[in-house]
């Protein structure tokens, strides 16, 4: 077997950044120690890809701290049949572990530019089932709908309307809801008796763009 010079890092990662706070869904965590987190960074911040912070990727965007990512991860209970929708591909960190989890990743993104470096960077590491789409994300894609969970990695005013409609019967709905410079990670599931919503913590996230969020400027 090839070599892999970041195992090491990405193994201890998860046990002491993800695992250690009690994140304890296995398919989770073999995931992230699985999907090569330093391939989705940039060059100049190679030393940094396994720090317990979030990093700059260009375009004002970032690639979310590992822990919440796991944590996202893990509150939409994926099954292997699920599929599942994100809104901000970004770098395709996200869209990689869920990759792992899901039949197929439908993913968003608003900056051409991030949709297809991460559309080349996906690509040239195997993945197969993750599908690309530039657009408003607030809007979700409801051609593709409904979708067994939903995952936000940008924060909103409230859960945008046109996603809930999106979710499909049993599915959840994961976004970190408040103002621009705090949020609270908020999961909602659809159930028989109507919509269950719960929290999972405070969290900070670039703003989600459109016209069911944030607009353009502040």
């Amino acid at each position: 077997m090839p070599r892999d010079p970041q195992g090491a890092a990405r193994h201890a990662m998860v046990r002491e950044q993800v695992r250690a706070r009690g994140v304890r869904d296995r398919r989770v965590l073999a995931a992230l120690a699985t999907v090569p987190r330093h391939a989705f960074v940039p060059p100049a911040l190679l030393h940094a890809a396994h720090d317990d912070a979030p990093l700059a990727i260009g375009c004002g965007q970032t690639i979310s701290q590992p822990y919440m990512v796991a944590l996202m991860t893990a509150a939409l209970a994926t099954r292997r049949t699920h599929r599942v929708l994100e809104i901000g591909t970004g770098s395709g960190y996200q869209a990689a572990v869920l990759a792992h989890l899901v039949r197929r990743v439908f993913t968003v993104e608003r900056l051409d530019a991030l949709s297809a470096a991460a559309a080349e960077r996906l690509t040239a590491l195997g993945y197969r089932n993750v599908v690309y789409r530039v657009g408003d994300g607030s809007e979700g894609w409801p051609e593709e709908a409904p979708f067994d969970g939903i995952v936000v990695t940008a924060a909103a005013p409230d859960i945008p309307a046109p996603l809930l409609a999106q979710l499909a019967p049993g599915g959840r709905i994961v976004v970190p809801v408040g103002d621009r410079s705090l949020q609270v990670l908020t999961v909602a599931e659809r159930g028989p008796g109507g919509l269950r919503t719960w929290t999972e913590g405070a969290c900070r996230f670039v703003p989600l763009i459109g016209p069911h969020a944030f607009a353009e400027r502040p």
